[in-house]
């Protein structure tokens, strides 16, 4: 069958487990297999979703006649050095990516906490870090080439398609199948990490400095507590204080995720303890100091299942947008088992983008898996979009195209580019036709 090999009725689930489906899967090796695939699907009037890793909670990776799974495609690596460029297959993993960098003495400036994500899955969402400086990792995008809806393979931009560029760093797969990323990167760096317990309001009185003091900073808030963990990173000159092999494997292993997966059982089983777990979890992470290669910094496992929500928003509604979780958190029927982490990002100009045209304030909040999410997730997404808040796109919300569209200043102009790439819409999904219409 068109697009490499392909198997009928096969099922697929998220990494969280929350989106399952169906369907036919298409492994493509070339772009040339991508463009037939696509040019199969036009003709019959099917529908093609290209997925990743799957680690959304949202059903935007979720298909309903063809999946195209993008792990095999090969386009090739090319990195230049001096120009500090690298171009690499969309179904690239950010961890390979990160190495591969690393052998080249080259970095990504900002990554999010996870790398298992696919180049393209990740910029296609928004995936984000942290950093007053810094966008999401789509901003990194110097060029890409997709398969639009037609079969044409389009190669974008700031001098070709620059329109298209800007629609398709974050597209939500909306616009064609990438299949290729030029990506900017700098030189490899270390980073010097400071996590370290505080109290809440100290951190928020403090926050304005605390932001723009330091390279990257995110904290996160335990419920029924007024404690916070803040982590600050920032570009040093040399490798000079390695986390030692043992203080890893306690802190980011045993403590954070088999100790925690341990603690969250208890809590689901037992939600009166809910309370007690998250203040024991506020002070069993103590201070620490380390070094070590960017993305070994910015990278942690997670291995404890969870669904997630995240919005961003005008930085200057964080303080108001957590007082309110406070409450919602304080008077749920339910408990609440995982902290809020809280991170900062730069305006960018992509259409899409939930930073378009403002510096961002992200709250993220979660639920460990088999516990109930819904009310709380609904009444902290009625708080944030009332503050102009934009739901991640990879993560749970319930807002459609219309509720959607004024929170995007050139929502009409991706409309256009959408309509003129993908007239008979061979990527669409119901959920694409929820949150971005027909």
């Amino acid at each position: 069958m068109a697009g490499g090999t392909a198997t009928s009725s096969v099922p697929w689930s998220n990494w969280a487990g929350n989106q399952r489906g169906t369907s036919t899967i298409l492994r493509p090796g070339t772009t040339a297999e991508v463009v037939e695939a696509v040019r199969v699907a036009r003709a019959a009037g099917g529908r093609i979703r290209a997925v990743g890793s799957g680690h959304s909670f949202t059903p935007v990776a979720l298909a309903d006649d063809r999946r195209m799974e993008l792990a095999a495609l090969d386009t090739g690596v090319r990195v230049d050095t001096e120009r500090r460029l690298v171009t690499v297959p969309a179904g690239m993993t950010l961890s390979a990516l990160n190495d591969l960098l690393a052998r080249h003495g080259l970095a990504l400036p900002n990554l999010g906490d996870i790398d298992a994500q696919t180049v393209a899955g990740a910029i296609s969402t928004g995936t984000h870090g942290t950093g007053a400086g810094y966008g999401c990792l789509a901003t990194f995008v110097e060029a890409l080439t997709l398969v639009t809806g037609t079969g044409e393979v389009l190669r974008c931009s700031a001098e070709e398609h620059p329109d298209v560029l800007a629609a398709a760093r974050v597209s939500l797969g909306a616009l064609g199948v990438v299949v290729e990323v030029t990506l900017r990167c700098v030189d490899a760096f270390v980073l010097h990490a400071h996590e370290r317990p505080a109290p809440l309001d100290d951190v928020l009185a403090a926050l304005p400095d605390l932001v723009a003091g330091h390279d990257h900073v995110e904290f996160y808030w335990f419920p029924y507590t007024t404690r916070v963990q803040v982590k600050t990173n920032d570009r040093v000159a040399a490798d000079d204080r390695p986390l030692p092999r043992w203080r890893g494997w306690l802190d980011d292993e045993f403590l954070s995720n088999t100790v925690f997966a341990g603690a969250c059982r208890v809590g689901r089983a037992v939600p009166a303890l809910a309370p007690t777990i998250s203040a024991i979890s506020a002070r069993a992470l103590t201070e620490r100091r380390y070094t070590g290669r960017s993305d070994r910094v910015f990278c942690t496992p997670r291995r404890v299942r969870f669904v997630e929500m995240e919005y961003g928003m005008p930085r200057e509604a964080l303080g108001e947008a957590l007082g309110a979780l406070q409450r919602i958190v304080a008077e749920l029927p339910f408990k609440v088992l995982f902290p809020v982490e809280i991170r900062f990002t730069a305006a960018d100009d992509i259409w899409l983008s939930h930073g378009y045209g403002r510096d961002s304030a992200y709250v993220a909040i979660h639920q460990y898996v088999g516990m109930p999410y819904e009310p709380y997730f609904t009444a902290f997404e009625r708080v944030a979009a009332g503050l102009g808040g934009r739901p991640h796109w990879g993560k749970l919300h319930w807002r459609d195209a219309a509720s959607l569209a004024p929170a995007y200043p050139r929502w009409a102009d991706f409309r256009a580019v959408r309509d003129r790439l993908d007239p008979d819409r061979v990527f669409t999904s119901p959920h694409l036709t929820r949150v971005l219409g027909d």
